[in-house]
């Protein structure tokens, strides 16, 4: 076996050896676990989800034009029903990890909450629209797009000066 083929069969086995190792760490630093009384950041994060879970079916719907009025509006109703859930868990208590709000969010108590409260009015928007939906599925989806919109932007608005 000649020099350069035993070195490149070392540097191979460093390589899967520290990736091994990398990929090891990553496994290894998970999220932080939430251990407060009643866990209000986990409890808020788990709301979030929720959240998701309903709101990005619908936005696969109407971008893929795959609308279906009945799962539509069975998700619109899960939103509804989660939409005022994550603000409770909300306070200047809850800012340690896992948290991933800014601590612009305590700074502008005003402005969250108005951002929380236009959350929660396009929400209202986005589920009386699929329940007023017209019957043609081309024009029901671009009522709904055109309510689905706020709500959307809304969340990117709360991310983007909140969120890390």
């Amino acid at each position: 076996m000649c020099a350069f083929s035993r070195s490149l069969r070392i540097m191979s086995v460093k390589s899967l050896f520290s990736l091994l190792f990398f990929a090891f760490l990553l496994v290894a630093c998970g999220e932080v676990e939430d251990t407060r009384p009643g866990k209000p950041v986990a409890h808020r994060q788990a709301t979030f989800r929720a959240i998701l879970k309903s709101f990005e079916p619908m936005g696969i719907q109407l971008r893929e034009e795959t609308y279906k009025a009945e799962t539509f509006r069975q998700h619109t109703e899960k939103l509804a029903e989660l939409k005022d859930a994550p603000w409770e868990y909300f306070g200047a208590e809850t800012q340690y990890p896992p948290s991933k709000s800014t601590d612009r969010l305590w700074q502008e108590p005003e402005i969250f909450a108005d951002e929380r409260d236009k959350f929660i009015r396009a929400v209202k928007d986005l589920q009386f629209a699929a329940q007023n939906a017209p019957e043609e599925a081309e024009q029901a989806v671009e009522t709904l797009k055109a309510a689905y919109a706020p709500v959307e932007a809304s969340c990117r608005s709360c991310h983007k000066r909140y969120k890390r």
